[in-house]
């Protein structure tokens, strides 16, 4: 089966997972906020991802700190063995500490209107 290349929005979804250093995560909302999309199509955009994929999707979890469950029933257990393999440490709820664990994504710089370096008289 052939797989169907991703929209620009996923690959701008991707881009942004993929800064994501290992032994943190975001939300799917924080990405959303970035992006300028919802959280649900973040979700959507982790679940299009191919088998082998480079975008550390383990690493992007639901506002409660928890790992979502998923249809399949297995896909959860996953992401929480990859989260654990990377050190972050779940509480009795099964929820990461998102003070000690979230990722904060650097600041977009601001968008140029190409005069960038010109002076104003």
């Amino acid at each position: 089966m052939c797989q169907r290349p991703a929209s620009p929005l996923y690959r701008r979804i991707y881009a942004l997972v993929r800064q994501i250093p290992p032994g943190y995560v975001t939300t799917y909302g924080r990405v959303g906020q970035r992006i300028g999309c919802t959280a649900r199509t973040v979700g959507f955009a982790m679940a299009a991802l191919p088998p082998g994929s480079d975008v550390p999707w383990q690493r992007v979890i639901n506002r409660l700190g928890q790992v979502s469950r998923r249809s399949d029933g297995e896909g959860n257990i996953l992401q929480r063995d990859l989260l654990a393999a990377e050190g972050l440490v779940f509480d009795r709820k099964a929820q990461l500490d998102l003070a000690k664990y979230a990722w904060t994504f650097p600041e977009l710089p601001l968008e140029s209107d190409g005069s960038a370096g010109a002076e104003k008289k």
